[in-house]
């Protein structure tokens, strides 16, 4: 029977008691920001996700408060009467204190207040959130994909941006999403929330062990790195390819650059058509530019 409870979170603020909430069988997760840096108090557990992760910056790791069972629905949505559920659909709901609004960021910059600017998180607190996803995964069948877009703060705030799910989409999704996502709600967090690295660290790609350093310098592809061929480097470039979010890739990792590297490496030129090779649609050839910038989504500098 799965574990209603993460074994790295407090209970310290446990709210079920106050607000017994719904039974539910989870298939989704919606990620929020609480744009503050401390605790927040949930109105003691009136407008409650079901978790927070709060960054300990002199360890280096997220620090887990659990408020609801996994199985019980939170209560960080809005829900209008009329539509559609929202925290009562399948719905584990995760607050990241800290903030997705450029503004906010420079502003508590400024201020010297220690936090996360989400969209640009450092890698121990993606690792530590990836962690979570991969429990959820194994206990609960939150599926590690995400078939959405996050968008910027502030165009993530409202609809306009045409971000939010419709009625049947959301009644229909599983997978992982973001506030902004979500119908009859407004707000934007988290904004452009790096999501492909979190997943890609969750299926245990490229991830480093807690006491390594990952890997910081750009390096050049080599000539031999061609679609069909066989050649040391296309390990590594499939390693990228997965740690940046556009795996799975069938087979990996190996040195041969097949089918399925190929089909990796045209999800990344479709993310990024700038990089296209000039009249090809379908690029699979990931060329030196390519190769670059994929190292920089994998998180190399």
């Amino acid at each position: 029977m799965a574990s209603q409870t993460y074994p790295l979170a407090s209970t310290s603020q446990w709210f079920e008691d106050d607000y017994p909430g719904s039974p539910m069988t989870v298939n989704t997760g919606v990620i929020h920001t609480t744009e503050t840096t401390g605790w927040p108090d949930y109105d003691d557990g009136a407008s409650a996700p079901t978790m927070t992760a709060r960054p300990d910056f002199d360890d280096e790791k997220l620090v887990f408060r659990q408020h609801f069972p996994i199985n019980k629905s939170a209560r960080a949505l809005v829900n209008a009467p009329g539509g559609v559920q929202t925290n009562t659909l399948n719905c584990f709901q995760i607050e990241l204190t800290g903030t997705c609004d450029p503004d906010t960021h420079e502003e508590w910059k400024d201020s010297g207040y220690a936090h996360i600017f989400w969209p640009e998180a450092p890698e121990w607190a993606l690792r530590d959130l990836a962690k979570l996803f991969a429990w959820l995964a194994d206990e609960h069948d939150i599926p590690l994909t995400s078939d959405v877009e996050f968008l910027s703060y502030p165009d993530s705030y409202g609809s306009a941006s045409g971000q939010r799910m419709s009625f049947s989409e959301w009644n229909n999704y599983s997978g992982w999403a973001g506030h902004q996502h979500v119908p009859e709600n407004d707000h934007g967090d988290p904004g452009s929330f790096p999501i492909k690295k979190v997943l890609a660290y969750a299926k245990g790609a490229n991830v480093p062990d807690e006491d390594d350093e990952p890997s910081s310098s750009i390096v050049s592809l080599a000539s031999g790195v061609k679609p069909g061929a066989t050649h040391p480097q296309v390990r590594e470039l499939q390693q990228l390819l997965i740690a940046a979010g556009y795996g799975p890739i069938k087979g990996a990792v190996t040195t041969y650059y097949g089918v399925n590297t190929q089909e990796a490496v045209a999800r990344f030129h479709d993310a990024n058509p700038k990089l296209k090779t000039t009249g090809v649609s379908r690029d699979t050839a990931i060329g030196q530019a390519g190769f670059v910038e994929l190292q920089k989504e994998a998180g190399r500098r």
